[in-house]
């Protein structure tokens, strides 16, 4: 089995080269074409990938059997623009009409499960509801996989929803750090709601265990969650967050909410993510529980190797 992995040189596609160099598997990366659309809507990118020029990625593809789409721009608080639509919304759909011409078997696609949102139950339906420019790209890419995919039968397409993803040398991970030990680390009472926070390493664990999956696979994989809470997040950082009234924090969200509105949403990700901090996200256990490939729980020990790395921490 060959896999090749777009974006192999990122945060999350060199993870996943990782993990599958570690296990004996064939693997190499692939920087994928920039890409710029003003298309917005999934029947409009799905025609714009039929326009699109595949010559060249089909030959890249050619002879691999697993192929992994982890390209894409990680901007969550991205205001928008041609660019992040063409990596995350067009970029799905261009990749699984190549795959399909070059006789790929299996396509991962990597998204987000900020794809939804609000919503207080994370799940792995198609249902959308993103609130800033970089989680609809993301939506947008998701749906115009399922309308490439639908036409592609001999080609099997499954999008991993990961959530909060942090590792070694990821900036919103030293900042998580930085905001764990800085007097503004704090949660809901009684900060034992799940937190959505994750490691990459079980991220690529998970990719490896979806390639290699003999059988179907659904349309959506949700990133299990990994054990902690809001108040042990910050805690494996070497925080130690106060405990603050619920009904307190739910008015300041609603408020900055409010205040993000007369902005055009401007400031809806720097909400969400004070929202996450102190309230969490749940999430359904999803196919990867019921099928007994849960990856190793990583994400403390990388949220204490940050917290040691933080300033004030003494350094390693």
């Amino acid at each position: 089995m060959r896999w090749l992995v777009l974006g192999g040189s990122g945060f999350v596609g060199s993870a996943v080269l990782r993990a599958l160099h570690a296990s004996g598997i064939e693997a190499h990366g692939l920087s994928a074409s920039r890409l710029a659309t003003a298309a917005d809507a999934p029947v409009a990118l799905l025609a714009t990938a039929d326009a699109t020029d595949t010559a060249g990625l089909e030959a890249a593809m050619a002879g691999y059997d697993v192929v992994v789409n982890a390209a894409g721009l990680a901007t969550p608080s991205a205001t928008g623009g041609t660019d992040l639509l063409g990596a995350n919304a067009l970029l799905p759909a261009v990749v699984a009409r190549a795959a399909s011409a070059a006789g790929v078997r299996r396509l991962i696609h990597l998204s987000s499960a900020a794809v939804q949102g609000r919503t207080p139950m994370l799940d792995e339906t198609g249902t959308v509801r993103p609130f800033s420019a970089y989680s609809r790209s993301k939506a947008l890419g998701e749906q115009a996989l399922d309308l490439a995919a639908a036409r592609e039968p001999s080609l099997s397409v499954v999008t991993v929803r990961a959530t909060s993803v942090q590792g070694e040398g990821r900036p919103t991970t030293a900042a998580l750090a930085r905001l764990a030990r800085s007097p503004l680390a704090s949660v809901a009472s009684p900060g034992t709601a799940r937190s959505p926070i994750t490691s990459v390493d079980s991220l690529a664990e998970l990719v490896l265990a979806l390639g290699t999956h003999p059988g179907a696979l659904p349309a959506r994989v949700l990133q299990p969650w990994e054990g902690l809470t809001v108040r042990t997040v910050l805690e494996a950082a070497g925080g130690h967050p106060r405990v603050l009234p619920a009904a307190l924090c739910r008015a300041a969200v609603r408020g900055g909410y409010l205040v993000s509105s007369l902005v055009r949403g401007r400031l809806d990700g720097h909400v969400r993510r004070v929202e996450l901090m102190w309230f969490g996200q749940d999430q359904v256990p999803g196919w990867a529980a019921g099928h007994g490939v849960v990856p190793t729980a990583r994400v403390r020990e990388v949220l204490a190797d940050a917290g040691r790395a933080a300033p004030g921490a003494g350094g390693r």
